[in-house]
């Protein structure tokens, strides 16, 4: 067993290095890339990609998988050479499925996408991007065709991105929390609404830059396995173990977007420095989960970095790099400030109250675009008015509205939902991490944040994918995804700031 548990390794190691290569590609082709090089750059990472899925669905492999099958009879059933080959023969299966041929057009089709969203985006031409996402639509329902039968033609889409969840999960945990946070955002609306005007002026770049810089360091960032980039939508990407990218965007005239950008990559760039080394170059040194991923990302950026107990330390510091915009304003007006809740165009701008109706909207739009109640050439429209149902605004063009996000580009469909359960996983965590640090708070107060990683990498970050989301999420706080916990944080947030 043990040898062919290596053998085994040995195949994964190789299916790793060609994944993380791809990785490098498509880091490159948002970040540095000459415009012109989108074809040939599309080609490598196809060629990649069917390399990489010939390999791990090979007959070899599956060999081994089938051979290893009694060591998960035998061994614990969480032991790191039991969850190996569970979690791999999941994938193996479900990558099995999907022809080689398949694999490499959908790397080639979403990579020549990118540009072409891009350009979209920055000349607010959809049709320009159409074709593109028509394609990339047919191909992802193709990919869905491959697992029927299936419950909901979403779930096999889903399930990329969110193990073991179904469409039937996601939409009862919606259904729960919107009319409650419609509620909220009601009860909010009802008051006298937050005075951010000050910060509706220019900020200097560079002064933005690094002072996201200086907060990532203090999260736990060293820059010597990481780095941080400008690209035009803000992500994180792995090349290994201690290669771990985060990007971002700076606006002059949006000073808090590049921050909190910054700490939303920090936040996932901390989870993938934090697996365990003996997992490294295997499909257990990966997220449980997307909605894991988020969990991480978004604790970061808001129960951490949009906190009073945050800016008691950083507030001062800010103002020192900002005199002429801050000097006369004191740390409770800019952190009511920071944290206005006001319906916006934009997702990633969007505040902690309104912020999950931005992406169950997204949901209702790949749902319906699955079972073909919509069609590509219609989203424009559909958009606005779904805009319009849920935040009660009409986007003015489609550059703020169905061309905001890089997703549908690089097909990745099933991807939104993890967004707001990545929040709800957030605040049980939170929770939890506040009984077992009293302190925490006086901690952050202090800009201390070494105790919280090591929680976050003793609980969370070194089991890598060796447990589903709802198993890890169980495991730590003792409860399976719940929506009350996210809602006692934004009720007892903004009951405060909003006093009501």
């Amino acid at each position: 067993m043990e040898e062919k548990l290596t053998q085994l390794k040995r195949i994964l190691g190789q299916v790793n290095d060609l994944n993380h290569t791809n990785a490098l590609l498509e880091w490159d082709q948002q970040v540095y890339m000459p415009e012109a090089g989108e074809d040939e750059r599309g080609e490598q990472i196809a060629t990649i990609s069917e390399l990489a899925h010939t390999l791990f669905v090979s007959d070899e492999t599956g060999q081994l998988l089938e051979d290893l099958k009694g060591l998960t009879a035998v061994l614990e059933p969480y032991s790191d050479e039991a969850s190996l080959v569970r979690v791999t023969a999941r994938e193996y299966e479900r990558e099995k499925r999907v022809p080689a041929e398949k694999v490499a057009e959908f790397a080639r089709v979403t990579s020549t996408a990118h540009g072409a969203w891009a350009k979209a985006r920055q000349n607010n031409d959809f049709k320009h991007f159409q074709p593109h996402l028509e394609k990339i639509v047919e191909l992802v329902k193709e990919y869905a065709g491959y697992f029927a039968p299936y419950e909901h033609v979403y779930d096999p889409l889903l399930d990329r991105f969110e193990p073991g969840m179904k469409t039937v999960d996601v939409k009862a945990i919606f259904a729960d929390l919107r009319p409650r946070q419609v509620e909220l955002i009601k009860a909010i609306t009802s008051r006298p609404q937050v005075d951010d005007s000050f910060l509706q002026q220019p900020f200097a770049d560079q002064k933005q830059w690094d002072f996201g810089i200086m907060v990532a360091e203090k999260f736990g960032i060293t820059w010597d396995r990481s780095r941080q980039d400008r690209t035009a939508h803000p992500f994180t990407t792995t090349f290994g173990q201690n290669d771990v990218r985060i990007t971002t965007r700076v606006h002059e005239d949006l000073p808090t977007s590049a921050l909190f950008s910054t700490m939303h990559e920090a936040g996932h760039a901390l989870y993938e420095l934090g697996f365990d080394p003996k997992h490294r170059r295997t499909p257990l040194s990966d997220a449980a989960s997307l909605a894991i991923h988020e969990s991480q990302s978004r604790m970061w950026e808001n129960l951490v970095g949009r906190s009073r107990s945050f800016w008691t330390h950083f507030y001062p510091m800010m103002k020192e790099a900002f005199p002429s915009q801050l000097g006369n304003i004191d740390m409770e007006t800019f952190y009511r400030a920071i944290n206005k809740v006001e319906p916006s165009l934009i997702r990633v701008e969007a505040d902690e109250a309104t912020y999950n109706l931005h992406v169950m909207l997204r949901l209702e739009i790949e749902i319906a675009l699955m079972e073909g109640s919509i069609q590509v050439k219609d989203l424009p429209e559909v958009w606005n008015t779904k805009m319009q149902d849920y935040l009660g605004l009409t986007p003015p063009n489609d550059s703020n509205g169905v061309l905001q996000d890089v997703h549908w580009s690089g097909g990745m469909i099933g991807y939104f939902p993890t967004y707001a359960l990545g929040n709800l996983v957030s605040a049980q965590l939170w929770e939890k991490m506040h009984q077992d640090m009293p302190t925490l708070e006086d901690e952050i107060r202090q800009g201390i944040f070494n105790t919280m990683l090591e929680w976050l990498r003793i609980n969370i970050h070194r089991h890598g994918a060796k447990y589903e989301t709802q198993e890890l999420v169980q495991k730590v706080t003792g409860a399976k995804i719940d929506p009350q916990p996210y809602l006692r944080y934004l009720t007892a947030k903004y009951s405060d700031i909003y006093a009501f």
